[in-house]
């Protein structure tokens, strides 16, 4: 079977479709997000989004998701402490001073919204607050690098320059990157967090839509998949992981955030 190769460059009708998939995206995080507590099992969380999700006539993209070794068994990834990405939610109970990264991703009508956040449970340490910090500013620096027309090296340019700045001790990981998003999960282009030879090819023109999720490790950058899992990636030497996530549209005058919320953390924001 001949797979159809996705439309890059989005329609207006198609750019419309796209937003409403986000903003529902950004919908659901909001209702989560009073539940991200202590005492919370990553299960219950899950469950959550499972239900909002059909019961708003929508579809987690996540549940079924097939991997190299097997299906994403939950609606959710939830990536607790020394995860970097692909958490599997379980029984695990939420504690005062964890981190702990939601990535939700919807599919209405056939488009798909995609982003992620690391919230702060209870008291936390300084080290944690700071690499979460780290991944919510890196986040916004890759969106304001970018342009219509632009590579996309600019994204990890922007990224690794402040984090080498301002968080030398932290590492910026390079095996899992954004990507290309609409009708299908995964498209082209990959938006790597750090400049790569591809991805000063790789363009970013009006019409198109891509994640920028930069994952912030609090030491080395090297990671470890879960090979009775197959998706539970952590960090290879026990640190900490922070990471968020917006899905985003370029347009003919500048980039678009499409997974906005309307009471999460804003642009600017001090953890």
């Amino acid at each position: 079977m001949i797979r159809k190769t996705p439309r890059l460059q989005l329609t207006e009708a198609e750019r419309a479709a796209m937003r409403a998939a986000g903003r529902f995206n950004a919908q659901l995080m909001d209702h989560l997000r009073p539940y991200v507590v202590a005492g919370v099992t990553t299960e219950s969380i899950d469950r959550m989004v499972y239900q909002y999700t059909l019961d708003h006539g929508h579809t987690p993209a996540c549940l079924g998701y097939r991997g190299d070794i097997c299906k994403f068994p939950k609606s959710c990834c939830i990536s607790v402490n020394d995860v970097i990405c692909h958490g599997i939610p379980g029984d695990y109970v939420l504690q005062d001073g964890d981190i702990v990264n939601v990535d939700i991703t919807t599919i209405v009508d056939g488009w798909h919204g995609d982003q992620s956040e690391t919230f702060l449970i209870g008291n936390v340490s300084d080290e944690a607050r700071q690499i979460t910090q780290c991944a919510f500013d890196s986040l916004y620096r890759g969106i304001q690098a970018v342009y219509p027309g632009c590579p996309v090296a600019v994204i990890g340019e922007a990224i690794v320059e402040f984090v080498s700045k301002n968080f030398p001790r932290f590492g910026v990981v390079d095996r899992y990157v954004g990507h290309g998003i609409g009708q299908r999960f995964h498209q082209l282009p990959n938006i790597p967090h750090v400049p790569s030879r591809k991805a000063y090819h790789d363009r970013l023109f009006p019409g198109m839509c891509f994640t920028i999720e930069p994952m912030i490790n609090g030491g080395c950058v090297q990671s470890i998949c879960d090979s009775r899992d197959g998706w539970t990636v952590r960090t290879a030497d026990g640190k900490w992981s922070a990471q968020f996530e917006h899905t985003l549209l370029m347009t003919e005058s500048g980039v678009e955030i499409l997974t906005l919320t309307q009471h999460g953390p804003q642009r600017g924001h001090v953890f």
